[in-house]
């Protein structure tokens, strides 16, 4: 039990040099968290960190029959059996060292593009921070005000001042990377930078990257908006609400929820969109507290202390009505362009018909319609709406599968400024984590061709998912074990066979096989006689 525990390590330690022992099979944990550590454990006890084994009997096994009694066992003796049979022929891998660049590359301009390259800044590193439009600041523009009653404008002006001072950061507006290679600690980029109409470019070098590219607010196709002046979405009429006179023009509003959100082209709750018409409720009723104000909502989601704020919009007399989102709230305009929104309320299970001076959508925060082109150039994967996705929500929740490249804010899904700021402060830290260290070593889990098989039928230069193989000077593949992943989909897909993957190669699978049936023969034997 607790195998991973600092007593279970040195004990792994004690008998490595008891027995004097030159493999170690662990069969505790799961390797998915555990098997870096357990690695080092016996690289510190004088073994390659290479021969390791992990039978995974928690996910594989225990997880996922815990209810089958002696059968999970058996499978469990299996498993071990496999993982030690593997273990004979494991080989000693050769690792590279490196030391990696002292700069970091920050896609995207907004609150969290900018509290990131402040923090790396801040610990004398440098930054290239790139944003496509021609100013810093992103969505921070559009609030007026937060729910709290902080102002972003003030934010803004901080973050400007903090950065244009910071002789650490590069800016670069109106830009955008098209280029990026390498592995973490050495990655090579190109910005494309628009500069009075013609377009240059600029070669960088960095040892990571933090993606930023942040989130838009849709414009909605539905409840005819666009249509009628006072049809709005909730940041337009945020920008509104600073006008007293418009405000005291009006003597009913209708506010409607999960426009574009939670529906079958886009799944995502965005999140804000509650708190936000809270927030606009609260301000206009202050301003004139005679004006009707209905929300016609699905479900409310003011989480955390912000509920106290839908407690103060009920007290004020904001009225809140929840809608089959089967059947959804009708908007009718007459030939005098006036409003009349009709529903049905679930809670009192009656037919409504309001007639509002103005109607707001919460619309939904959709991601940032350049994530297609930044996931392309650094080859990081979306989700199926499009946001940018971790490599494990909870285990490494700020980083990619590809090592070195992190994320942070509403490009990884929609949140406030604050939750925002706090994601990107712990994106920079990882980021800084890379940058600080001395040397970095690679991974001995690599691909390597066989120059005499290899017929250079460039299956591994199409196939590969980071572009690392290429044909060299002597007409045959090669792999830079710097830049390779150990994927292994080049080792699959080549015909010849003349690229095996260190620590995978086909006997160190296949033995596997062999130690199951093996014993399943001696136990077919035994029974027999």
């Amino acid at each position: 039990l607790y195998t991973c525990s600092t007593d279970g390590l040195d004990k792994i330690k004690e008998k490595i040099k008891e027995y004097n022992l030159n493999r170690v099979v662990v069969a505790s944990c799961t390797p998915r968290t555990h098997e870096p550590l357990f690695q080092e454990t016996i690289k510190e006890a004088g073994l390659n960190a290479y021969l390791f084994e992990m039978a995974n009997i928690r996910d594989q096994c225990t997880w996922v029959h815990a209810r089958m009694g002696d059968l999970t066992e058996e499978k469990a003796k299996d498993l071990i059996r496999m993982a030690v049979g593997r273990s004979r022929i494991l080989e000693p891998l050769k690792t590279q060292t490196y030391i990696p660049k002292r700069s970091a590359l920050i896609i995207g301009g907004g609150a969290a593009g900018m509290t990131a390259a402040l923090s790396i800044a801040n610990q004398n590193f440098q930054v290239y921070l790139v944003e496509r439009s021609n100013r810093l600041g992103g969505n921070l523009f559009n609030i007026t005000k937060t729910i709290e009653g902080y102002k972003p404008s003030g934010l803004l002006k901080d973050l400007e001042k903090e950065i244009k001072k910071n002789k650490n950061i590069s800016v670069f507006k109106n830009s955008q990377i098209k280029e990026c290679s390498g592995f973490v600690g050495n990655f090579k980029g190109v910005i494309n930078i628009k500069d009075n109409g013609s377009d240059r470019k600029k070669d960088i070098e960095f040892g990571a990257a933090v993606i930023a590219t942040g989130a838009e607010e849709i414009k909605p196709d539905e409840y005819s908006y666009s249509s009628h002046e006072r049809i709005l979405t909730q940041l337009e009429f945020e920008n509104r609400i600073k006008d007293k006179k418009f405000i005291n023009s009006l003597n009913e509003i209708v506010m409607i929820q999960c426009v574009g959100s939670r529906e079958p082209d886009n799944m995502v709750c965005s999140r804000v969109c509650c708190t936000e018409a809270v927030k606009n409720a609260i301000a206009v009723k202050k301003i004139n507290p005679k004006i009707n104000i209905n929300i016609l909502y699905r479900d409310i989601r003011t989480y955390g202390f912000k509920e106290e704020y839908y407690n103060m919009a009920r007290e004020m007399g904001v009225l809140f009505f929840r809608y089959d989102p089967d059947n959804k709230p009708e908007v009718l305009i007459n030939d005098s362009k006036k409003l009349e929104v009709q529903t049905k309320d679930l809670n009192s299970n009656l037919r409504l018909s309001f007639n509002p001076d103005a109607l707001i959508l919460s619309s939904a925060m959709i991601p940032s319609s350049t994530n297609q082109d930044v996931s392309n150039v650094f080859k990081v994967p979306l989700n199926l709406e499009g946001f940018f996705l971790e490599a494990h929500i909870k285990l490494r929740p700020i980083d990619f599968a590809s090592d070195g490249i992190f994320l942070c804010g509403t490009c990884h899904s929609p949140k406030f400024i604050d939750e925002s700021i706090i994601q990107a402060k712990a994106a920079a830290a990882r980021a800084a984590s890379i940058l600080s260290k001395k040397v970095l070593e690679i991974s001995g889990v690599v691909a390597e061709v066989d120059p005499d098989i290899c017929s250079a039928c460039l299956t591994c230069v199409r196939v590969c998912p980071y572009n690392v193989p290429r044909i060299n000077e002597d007409g045959v593949a090669e792999i830079e074990m710097a830049e390779c992943h150990g994927c292994g989909v080049c080792t699959s897909e080549c015909p010849a066979k003349a690229i095996h993957l260190n620590h995978y190669k086909d006997r160190q699978i296949t033995v596997k096989s062999e130690a199951l049936f093996n014993e399943e023969r001696e136990l077919n034997k035994n029974e027999r006689s």
